[in-house]
């Protein structure tokens, strides 16, 4: 018996991953006892999404080697346009959307480690491709939470880099020798079946950093990522990424310096008729769908899971159960969402 590490965090039977912070601010309605969410119900009172878009009700990405600075001109952008700017996902994503107060060990994020992966990239544990699948993982979240966000509010959305250019770093990885073949083609068969469910970003802003460039400052910022390395990130966004999304979305690509114009880019931003990709198409209905997919974060996650065996990420039936009990052990795991275990013997397992 083998279970994929990934489903870890995912344990059957709990209601933690229904929304996300950001959807949980836009939800119909919350309580403590209670969490009525969007629905067949709501859609059929007259609850329609159309209304609330305007002109800035976008998905907007911002894409670019490391250190490149798309960080800071996502969220200027965001602050120029009256849009929600959600910064780049890290390893710990899961645990700011289920409100936990200190990370949790990387035992349950992904067993994997963003520091060994710098120090040792083609370590014999697979850590590598652990770490691209855990944080396709947490980039799927985020968008559906980005689109979620969109959807209930009307409010657009800045993403510092996407789901959508993932396949970036994947292939970077293969290039150096990081990951096998085979991993490849377990990546490539869960983006098939994962991103299908999600339109692209209205635009994608790539900011075009020499590969050089990036090494020197990450070298100085003491951080020893391998040039032919970034060489490959930089080689793939060009070759494959802007050719492929230039097809689906609108596209705007700044060097180091124009990206740093912030009024520049936000004017072009304001420019664009938005005139292109499968948005036009959309109406209520398709939007009632989306929003049904999207609020449920387990039925996100459960778009990835693929019953493959992989040493890199397969774990055997007794120590995945051991995870497991650990993980339902700690504190607040092991009880309904708001349930006070210190008061009294009113103790309540989720089944």
């Amino acid at each position: 018996m083998t279970l994929r590490a990934i489903r870890l965090v995912f344990p059957l039977g709990t209601s933690v991953l229904r929304s996300g912070n950001f959807a949980q601010k836009a939800s119909v309605h919350t309580t403590p006892t209670r969490n009525l969410v969007y629905g067949w119900c709501a859609y059929m009172l007259g609850e329609r999404t159309t209304p609330r878009l305007s002109k800035f009700s976008k998905i907007i990405s911002v894409d670019g080697n490391l250190a490149s600075g798309k960080g800071a001109l996502a969220q200027k952008l965001a602050e120029q346009l009256g849009m929600l700017y959600m910064p780049e996902v890290d390893i710990n994503y899961l645990d700011t959307m289920t409100d936990q107060k200190e990370p949790l060990p990387s035992d349950f994020n992904g067993m994997c480690s963003l520091e060994k992966f710098y120090e040792d990239p083609k370590a014999a544990d697979g850590n590598s491709y652990r770490l691209q699948l855990w944080m396709y993982n947490m980039r799927l979240l985020q968008y559906a939470n980005a689109v979620e966000h969109l959807l209930t509010t009307g409010q657009g959305v800045i993403l510092e880099r996407s789901i959508f250019s993932d396949m970036v770093f994947l292939d970077a990885m293969f290039q150096q020798g990081y990951i096998r073949k085979e991993c490849v083609q377990h990546y490539e068969e869960i983006k098939k079946i994962s991103i299908c469910e999600f339109l692209p970003p209205h635009l994608a802003i790539y900011v075009d950093v020499p590969a050089e460039e990036v090494h020197k400052k990450l070298k100085q910022s003491g951080k020893n990522v391998p040039l032919p390395y970034l060489k490959s990130i930089e080689d793939s966004y060009k070759k494959s990424f802007l050719p492929e999304i230039s097809d689906t979305s609108e596209l705007l690509v700044y060097d180091a310096n124009q990206a740093q114009d912030f009024e520049k880019v936000a004017e072009d931003v304001e420019c664009l008729k938005f005139n292109k990709g499968p948005w036009l198409k959309q109406d209520d209905v398709s939007y009632h769908h989306m929003r049904i997919l999207v609020q449920d974060k387990q039925d996100v996650s459960s778009l990835t899971h693929i019953p493959l065996f992989l040493p890199e990420i397969t774990l055997g039936g007794l120590e995945f159960q051991e995870k497991y009990f650990a993980y339902r052990s700690l504190r607040g795991k092991m009880y309904s969402p708001g349930f006070n275990a210190d008061v009294g013997d009113k103790y309540i397992w989720l089944k």
